[in-house]
């Protein structure tokens, strides 16, 4: 298979390169050590049109695809992960259910503003006790004459608490099938409803520039025209979903990857021991040709799932792969970035630090490396 870019493609991706390391790179490292969502970064993201980059020109989006999402987070992810998680969850998860599940008038409705970045949207899934266990949704929806009456709490939403939140998309039970299970569906509720209450922000080991909260949901009503989708059909919904952004995050971790090499190659270059510079060491060397390796791997996994997705074929065997990959491969290089470093790799004024500190959570967020082996293992016919 060929996954060489377009020359489309390439142009997005040095138009991104160019943005993250001339715009980003300056303003990060402070944001994230004072815990601070990027406002300034993400509203030019918005201008170049980020947010829409995968969505139709009649509601606002740029007319790609998911590749080209892919391009645009393994670049600013290069540079930093706070930003490129804030594109990629209000991209795939904040955006695209309204876009695939939406009727035309809750289109025309969020998806302009969405695709500027004007709002983020936030997907509602894990709730305290459920964690990989989507299915045992607990947060009830109630239909009341015209209206949703919702009750329950989320945890760990990216996105849904900064100032330009505009909504999040929440699952709920909302009935019982005939023999008990729950019927999930999938609500859209607007940003300052009543009764719904954002917590402050987690205290975080990285991603410390992006927004993560708890939710929680007292007696919420919503029309019942916010209903997204069928109603009984929001698990189906969500499978889609986290497919799809397994995609997306497996080229995340695949630009954190090649950031630490980046960060590798220019330290070994610039640092002196015993009279040379380290990088003139075969050691050295040796370990960074191997997060080379790894990072290139890591990129001809995630785009072959994004062509399978574009091309409208299964990809979900190979979305898990390659988001189990590339998050291994992420830590990996994140590590050896740091040992690389040496003293100055425990010191947060270093990228690789901050690297170090986010690449954990690509292991666990969009379902863990444990669950991407149990759908892989179900794809190749495992019951279980």
């Amino acid at each position: 298979m060929d996954h060489r870019l377009s020359p489309e493609h390439e142009e997005l991706r040095r138009t991104v390169e160019e943005f993250a390391h001339e715009v980003v790179a300056p303003k990060i490292g402070d944001l994230y050590e004072r815990h601070e969502f990027p406002y300034e970064i993400v509203r030019e993201m918005g201008r170049m049109g980020l947010f829409g980059l995968p969505f139709p020109e009649e509601y606002g989006g740029m007319g790609g695809d998911y590749l080209a999402l892919g391009i645009a987070l393994e670049e600013l992810a290069r540079v930093d992960s706070s930003v490129a998680i804030t594109l990629e969850a209000g991209v795939s998860l904040g955006a695209m259910p309204i876009h695939l599940f939406g009727t035309d008038e809750q289109k025309r409705e969020w998806l302009p503003r969405l695709c500027s970045g004007e709002l983020l949207g936030a997907f509602g899934l894990t709730e305290p006790d459920g964690g990989s266990d989507a299915g045992g949704t607990r947060t009830t929806a109630v239909r009341d004459g015209d209206e949703w009456v919702i009750n329950g709490s989320k945890c760990f939403i990216t996105n849904s608490g900064t100032d330009i939140t505009g909504l999040v998309t929440v699952t709920a039970v909302t009935g019982r099938k005939a023999d008990g299970r729950p019927l999930i569906s999938s609500i859209i509720v607007p940003s300052g409803t009543p009764g719904f209450t954002v917590a402050a922000p987690y205290s975080k080991v990285g991603w410390n520039a992006s927004d993560t909260r708890e939710l929680s949901f007292s007696d919420v009503r919503v029309p019942a025209a916010n209903l997204l989708g069928e109603e009984g059909r929001g698990y189906a919904q969500f499978l889609r979903i986290l497919d799809e952004g397994r995609v997306a995050i497996s080229a995340l971790a695949t630009g954190l990857a090649q950031g630490c090499v980046d960060e590798s190659v220019k330290y070994a270059k610039e640092r002196h021991a015993f009279g040379k510079p380290i990088g003139a060491n075969q050691a050295i060397q040796f370990k960074i040709a191997d997060m080379e390796m790894r990072a290139h791997m890591a990129r001809v996994g995630w785009r072959d799932a994004a062509s399978r997705l574009v091309g409208g074929e299964s990809f979900k065997k190979e979305a898990a792969i390659a988001k189990l990959y590339s998050s291994t491969v992420a830590v990996d290089n994140a590590r050896e970035a740091t040992q690389i470093h040496g003293g100055y790799g425990f010191m947060n004024e270093y990228p690789v630090a901050r690297m170090w500190r986010d690449s954990k959570i690509l292991e666990i967020g969009e379902g863990t490396s444990e669950v991407q082996r149990m759908l892989i293992a179900r794809e190749l016919g495992f019951a279980g």
